[in-house]
């Protein structure tokens, strides 16, 4: 039995007990309290630092997008890039194949002088055909075409085309004039005539072997016409013949033997100068066929060509009224060179005029719309505008005007550049 001060001791103790158990109390009390504060604070907050968080985390999605859109895209091509870089000045002066002559103003140019060199900086051309003036010996030609090689390296980065018509027999800068050491091998009718494949192959290559030699890289050749009209005197002598099917196979053995000296060709006279009686050299040459009939005759020498590889077609000034615009020539009708020859017949080469100072342009256009008519039917380059300088001048116009789209001339100078690569 416990004594009242016994009694007393226990109770102070639970009383005691019951003091730190109510403090306990309150302490919990007050610790839930400030936590449901800082619950509350933070709900009010959390939201814009998640805001904030999930900018920060769109700006790194959109960068990382953005960083492997750039690692994903696909790098320039070594013509794009040369591309690129060019001035619009440069760009035009490319689409052009001049004589030196046109280039200087002189006459009769056999070596690159000074005027020469200066022209050229001025109005980098994409290339030079040489004519009968400009070929006095073996030597004397070797060292023009070597010099203007050198010049155009050096000013564009790029070896310029340096183009000829050697096609033989009576189109024959090089074996007709009778000082270079070489062999005519005659009139492409006759080679036709017998029939020889073969033959057509071993001119190629023959050809192509001494233009080589002789510092050329370009021969406008062969002849892919279709003598179809008996009264067509144009092409009588040069055309393989008038049977489609021989002509394309002798067109694309020609094709063969040329590139096996490395020399580029040019198919001509697109759409076909064999159905016409007139002659574009002195004004319009009217082809009356039909597109089925160019189709199942005329067409099929340039398609075996362009089989083949060849490098170029050259576009004639030949009128179709049953096809393209009233009297518009070829040359400068989008109907014929992007919708048939670009589009139907799939060429995807360097399209080039025939000469623009021949009849059938000069006599009825002036150099600079000529060249802007081409150019907007789908040319890639002009050979021997009547006036360069002016023909030059139409180009930087209409692109500056929008009469010819940047782009559209970005795509011939890079088909330019890519051919000019592989030289």
């Amino acid at each position: 039995m416990r004594t009242d001060k016994e009694k007393m001791k226990g109770k102070t103790k639970n009383r005691i007990f019951f003091f730190l158990a109510v403090l306990a109390c309150l302490i919990c009390i007050a610790i839930i309290g400030i936590c449901i504060k800082e619950i509350a604070e933070k709900r009010t907050t959390v939201p814009q630092e998640s805001h904030k968080g999930k900018g920060e985390n769109t700006e790194k999605v959109k960068r990382k997008q953005t960083d492997e859109t750039q690692n994903t895209e696909k790098p320039l091509t070594e013509a794009e890039k040369i591309l690129s870089e060019m001035t619009l000045e440069q760009k035009a002066a490319q689409l052009f194949v001049v004589t030196p002559e046109d280039l200087t103003g002189e006459e009769a140019v056999t070596q690159a002088g000074e005027i020469f060199h200066s022209a050229y900086e001025v109005y980098p051309v994409g290339g030079f055909i040489m004519m009968q003036g400009n070929i006095v010996s073996p030597d004397q030609i070797v060292q023009l075409n070597g010099a203007v090689e050198e010049l155009s390296v050096n000013v564009t980065g790029l070896k310029p085309f340096l183009a000829v018509d050697e096609e033989g027999g009576t189109v024959a800068r090089i074996a007709g004039s009778g000082v270079f050491p070489v062999e005519n091998v005659g009139n492409m009718c006759d080679i036709g005539f017998a029939g020889d494949t073969a033959k057509a192959y071993e001119t190629g290559a023959y050809i192509g072997g001494y233009l080589a030699e002789y510092g050329f890289n370009v021969d406008f050749a062969p002849d892919a016409d279709v003598w179809s009209n008996p009264a067509n005197e144009v092409v009588r002598y040069r055309a393989f013949g008038s049977d489609a099917q021989l002509v394309s196979s002798m067109v694309s053995e020609a094709v063969d033997g040329f590139h096996s000296a490395g020399i580029c060709t040019s198919l001509k006279h697109f759409p076909g100068h064999g159905g016409t009686s007139e002659d574009s050299h002195d004004n319009f040459a009217y082809s009356d066929r039909s597109l089925e009939e160019l189709r199942s005759c005329e067409f099929l020498p340039f398609q075996a060509g362009i089989e083949a590889g060849s490098e170029f077609v050259m576009v004639g000034h030949i009128t179709l009224p049953q096809i393209a615009e009233s009297d518009t020539p070829a040359t400068l009708s989008k109907t014929v060179v992007t919708d048939i020859l670009r589009g139907e017949l799939g060429y995807t080469g360097i399209i080039i005029t025939d000469a623009m100072n021949m009849g059938a342009i000069a006599q009825n256009y002036s150099a600079d719309r000529a060249a802007v008519q081409a150019v907007q039917a789908g040319i890639d380059m002009l050979l021997m505008p009547s006036d360069f300088y002016s023909a030059y001048q139409g180009i930087l116009d209409a692109v500056k005007n929008g009469e010819i789209t940047e782009q559209r001339l970005d795509e011939s100078v890079k088909r330019i550049i890519d051919l000019k690569l592989k030289l």
